[in-house]
């Protein structure tokens, strides 16, 4: 199935779905701050459009994009350090394991204390969030060469370097990106709860606010910008995976000589 036949196929499906909420909330009469049509959120959403999209957008659009950016940095050079060296791998990688299993709700306050209400501290939680499936995906892809491959190349002579560029780096592509794709969405929880828990602007902090004065419409408005984001953000990183994972370029080819 083509991309355009999915993008037909799932505007068919939400529509359909918004559909059936907006009749549900009329013939049930739902009650407006409890469950609010769709056309009342659009309606919320045009009427607070300069407030929503001109400030609180791009106050979370920064501070996901800036804790993500600084999650692949870190998270690839830590995965690569721990590929070069098992002591790393040993010393590093159970601390890596055991940062998970504390619930990271639980951790976002802790953040919030150390680096503050401004901008540090929701890039802090922005990254607790994403940082793990970063490093992980791309650490796992790594170690999970071909192993026939790999013994080719050493009796072949070939150095550490050019095993890692040629063999190892390609290899992990994959991997890579399918923790970027997570990560790119977890970005915008990590984003929202650090909002949450102290800020003066961003998605997260006008969602808190228009649920304390029951303004249930706004509310919706300002999910349904966050739950976009995540989808812009995931679409972005399959384009860009596109054009660097050997995996789908092979698939591109195959299928265009059939």
């Amino acid at each position: 199935m083509g991309h355009w036949q999915r993008g037909v196929w799932f505007g068919f499906s939400i529509t359909l779905f918004l559909i059936a909420w907006e009749l549900a909330c009329r013939l049930l009469a739902i009650p407006p701050f409890i469950l609010p049509p769709p056309s009342a959120v659009a309606m919320s959403l045009w009427e607070l459009r300069e407030s929503l999209l001109g400030l609180h957008l791009w106050a979370t659009l920064k501070e996901v994009l800036i804790g993500l950016s600084i999650s692949i940095m870190f998270g690839i050079s830590l995965a690569f350090a721990m590929n070069a060296s098992r002591i790393v791998e040993r010393l590093v990688y159970p601390y890596i394991v055991i940062s998970q299993t504390i619930p990271i709700i639980a951790l976002s306050p802790v953040f919030i204390l150390w680096f503050g209400y401004d901008l540090s501290g929701k890039i802090a939680v922005t990254i607790l969030f994403t940082f793990f499936p970063i490093v992980v995906n791309t650490y796992d892809g790594l170690r999970s060469t071909d192993k026939d491959t790999l013994n080719l190349l050493k009796t072949m002579g070939a150095t550490r370097r050019q095993i890692f560029t040629k063999l190892q780096l390609p290899s992990s592509l994959p991997h890579f990106f399918s923790g970027l794709k997570v990560a790119a969405t977890y970005s915008v929880a990590g984003a929202t709860i650090g909002e949450w828990l102290g800020a003066s602007e961003g998605l997260g902090y006008f969602g808190r606010r228009a649920s304390g004065n029951f303004q249930a419409p706004a509310l919706f408005a300002s999910v349904l910008l966050l739950s976009v984001l995540g989808m812009l953000l995931f679409w972005l990183v399959g384009r860009v995976e596109r054009h660097f994972s050997p995996q789908v370029k092979v698939k591109k080819s195959s299928n265009v000589k059939n």
